[in-house]
């Protein structure tokens, strides 16, 4: 039986669910609150310039390719896929570590920095990948209904790997802090400090070493914009600019959402913006979760991001470069454990210009700057000036190279950003953080269990954050969807 869904935002899992859905037969509408789609996963173009403004990393291209093969297509249907050689730099204070495109190189690399390190490098990728096909196959592509869900003759084996940490078992096997820095740095896209990140979670270590780092040309919203022609393409209706004021409900049920002041009726409603922020879209009593459980949440950091045009090509620098000259742990302290601005804090680039000649004028680079920081933080103009000082000067410095003085011009963003935005809690960047006690069925249901008809969708709920977890969200949502309502 047909339905008549709206949708409301259109990141990745709700453009996924969307398309899903309307493969189902359904009538689905999207309504996004911005001029453009996307969601996190938009783009800032400027003089010439480029930018993604969110999501930068392309990882596990199986997940994309299964999305679209679902469909019928390919993702060479809609963009160009480069796998990056190197995958990334990483700047210590006294060195730089470069992982290379395969295993053999990354070996190389790691006995350059700790002889013998080679052999557990690849037993520990060897196990991460065995809990990638485990994860990928079997504990993602569920619903988070009943714990039983991870209960398969392949986790019973590998329980314990639920109560380690990646912390415990990387420093288990390797010594030198930067390898360790090196090998705990995947699980940051899972929101987490590595000391609370399941073991199992190592499967970020084969998606990164394994799979490798890639890039979609002409940058992530290339993402963006193939779902959205695909899910035009299946007959779903986008409308920008279109903000969702609140879910009503009759009799227990979701009958509508009020749209920019009009009524849209609707058998059923999927939100895909903050969970937090749809709730507040309902009367008090058809809330799930009160804000005393999302204040005891660990939720992912936010970020103080800047997008810089500069006048000449940089040196020294990759597609991906992280600066890890300063001590990372307690960094994360200051995320997680006592909230505040950090003294010395790590940070990202991402030149995808030095790849893609496509993302910048030409003898020109682009250049998007992040801090991970604690959400929740004051954001003031004052804040993000002192800390891009702090950032362009050690880059400078560890680069060798002076580069202020060819800044054409730049952009900040910031928690205050992520609300106004995206109604984001706090201002988080990615959500809700993957810790033992906030995974799978422990995550906010994508089913309302207050309200028949109302589902969720995103990184707050399962399986978690990042790009591919978002897919696979949608797709769960949408059959969820129609186990329950066709």
């Amino acid at each position: 039986m047909t339905k008549t869904i709206s949708i409301i935002g259109s990141g990745f899992s709700a453009l996924s669910a969307s398309c899903y859905l309307a493969q189902a037969g359904h009538k689905v509408s999207i309504f996004e609150k911005n001029s453009t789609v996307g969601g996190r996963a938009r783009q800032l173009v400027k003089d010439g310039f480029t930018f993604d403004i969110g999501p930068s990393w392309y990882w596990m291209p199986d997940i994309f390719e299964k999305f679209f093969n679902d469909f019928g297509k390919s993702t060479s249907d809609y963009y160009q896929l480069d796998k990056l050689s190197p995958a990334y730099k990483i700047f210590f204070s006294d060195e730089v570590i470069t992982i290379g495109d395969h295993m053999d190189q990354i070996c190389e690399e790691f006995e350059r920095i700790e002889e013998g390190s080679s052999r557990p490098l690849r037993k520990f990728i060897s196990q991460a990948q065995d809990h990638y096909d485990i994860a990928i196959n079997k504990v993602v592509l569920k619903p988070g209904l009943s714990p039983f869900e991870l209960i398969t003759k392949e986790t019973i084996t590998r329980v314990d790997r639920f109560f380690k940490t990646i912390s415990s078992e990387v420093r288990k096997n390797f010594k030198n802090p930067k390898l360790i820095s090196t090998l705990e740095f995947p699980v940051l896209f899972l929101g987490a400090k590595p000391s609370q990140t399941p073991s199992f979670y190592s499967f970020m270590n084969f998606a990164d070493f394994g799979l490798g780092t890639w890039h979609p040309k002409g940058g992530m919203y290339e993402i963006i914009k193939a779902m959205k022609a695909l899910a035009e393409s299946l007959g779903v209706t986008i409308r920008t600019n279109s903000n969702v004021e609140k879910i009503v409900v009759e009799n227990a049920r979701s009958t509508a959402i009020v749209v920019n002041g009009n009524t849209i009726i609707s058998d059923i409603v999927l939100s895909g913006a903050d969970y937090h922020h749809s709730e507040t879209l309902l009367d008090a009593k058809y809330r799930q979760y009160s804000e005393s459980y999302w204040e005891k949440r660990t939720f992912a950091p936010s970020s103080l991001l800047f997008y810089v045009g500069f006048s000449k090509k940089l040196n020294h620098i990759e597609h991906h470069n992280l600066f890890f000259d300063t001590n990372f742990e307690t960094h994360a302290e200051d995320i997680y454990d006592n909230p505040k601005w950090p003294d010395n804090p790590l940070f990202y680039v991402n030149f995808p210009s030095v790849t893609d000649e496509s993302m910048a004028p030409k003898d020109c680079e682009t250049g998007f700057f992040l801090i991970p920081i604690a959400p929740g933080l004051e954001d003031t103009a004052e804040l993000r000036e002192q800390y891009f000082d702090i950032i362009i000067n050690r880059f400078e410095s560890l680069t060798g190279q002076t580069v202020r003085d060819n800044i054409i011009f730049k952009e900040s963003y910031c928690v205050n950003d992520f609300i106004e935005d995206y109604n984001s809690y706090k201002g988080n960047a990615y959500g809700m953080a993957n810790t033992l006690m906030q995974t799978a069925f422990l995550r906010p249901k994508l089913k309302s269990k207050k309200v028949d008809g109302l589902y969720f969708t995103g990184q707050l709920t399962v399986p978690g954050p990042g790009v591919p977890p978002s897919l696979i969200s949608g797709k769960l949502a949408a059959e969820l969807i129609h186990k329950n309502e066709v």
